[in-house]
């Protein structure tokens, strides 16, 4: 099967993935060309859905009927119909090569419009739909693209993405407050004495930082499952999924070693850091499968 793209589209997902900057583009620069441009396809689809909702798409004013169009345009690449968009045709594209299942994009897009709706989340099992439409679904996808030949890898991807969007959400407390958001669990909030008035206002103290703690053992938890789901066999497939688990574990580590002080210290890696990273995952894969030192 042909998996070249045409060129005036693929860059369209190319030229998204690329100003993002993420730790997404430096985990799947490893993978051979076809599975890295439908990677980039689906990143692309991600990140303007995710736009639209942040206010940063070109066209905010109406985001409800933008994740309408995107779920038109979803339905159009599932349907035997011409998408409009150039990246939901370059999906349409891709899909031939790599059959993720609609669902998993119109589940994303019903985690967007999740953002819409509530900007506070009581319990941690409300949090937990939350993470599993905005970031276990990604992970679906991707390894529809990596492949596997063992079902226990969804349960891979469902426990890894949570692990990894419970990092974000704490990495990211100042700004989600800034922009009215409060995804930490109020219940737990009021356990550890944390309100919503001192998370605007950036108070660091024990509250929070025991809080935060809560957030990062639970993602820790998440982790050790994802890792516990995935069979040997698919071990070797799932390298660049491992790149980017590391790489944000590293961030949570500095997290940890900062005492969770993300009111004035952002964690970040270099360029550098994220290449080592990925260069040491790759060699070691092909040595011996993670997870088995």
């Amino acid at each position: 099967m042909d998996h070249t793209l045409q060129p005036s589209v693929t860059a369209v997902a190319e030229g998204i993935t690329h100003r993002s900057r993420t730790n997404f583009l430096y985990s799947f620069l490893i993978l051979p060309r076809a599975q890295r441009r439908a990677i980039e396809t689906v990143y692309a689809f991600c990140r303007i859905v995710d736009d639209i909702v942040d206010g940063d798409s070109v066209d905010t004013t109406n985001p409800q009927r933008e994740l309408d169009r995107w779920r038109g345009e979803i339905h159009a690449c599932f349907n035997g119909q011409t998408p409009r968009h150039p990246v939901a045709r370059e999906l349409k594209a891709i899909l031939q090569a790599f059959p993720i299942p609609e669902e998993h994009f119109l589940a994303l897009i019903r985690g967007m419009e999740m953002d819409l709706v509530r900007r506070r989340y009581a319990t941690f099992a409300e949090l937990d739909e939350y993470c599993y439409h905005v970031a276990s679904v990604i992970g679906l996808m991707c390894i529809e693209i990596f492949g596997y030949r063992h079902a226990s890898a969804r349960d891979y991807a469902i426990h890894l993405g949570k692990a990894l969007q419970l990092i974000n959400i704490v990495r990211d407390v100042p700004e989600d407050a800034a922009r009215g958001r409060v995804y930490l669990p109020l219940d737990e909030m009021a356990r550890f004495g944390v309100t919503e008035e001192a998370l605007r206002a950036g108070v660091y103290d024990e509250s929070f930082i025991q809080l935060a703690a809560q957030q990062a053992a639970r993602a820790r938890r998440f982790r050790f499952q994802a890792l516990a789901a995935l069979r040997c066999e698919d071990r070797p497939a799932m390298v660049a999924a491992e790149i980017m688990a590391t790489i944000y574990f590293k961030l949570l580590d500095q997290m940890e070693a900062m005492r969770f002080n993300v009111f004035h210290h952002r964690p970040r890696l270099s360029k550098l850091q994220k290449a080592l990273i990925a260069a040491t995952l790759l060699l070691k894969s092909r040595l011996l499968p993670f997870g088995k030192e």
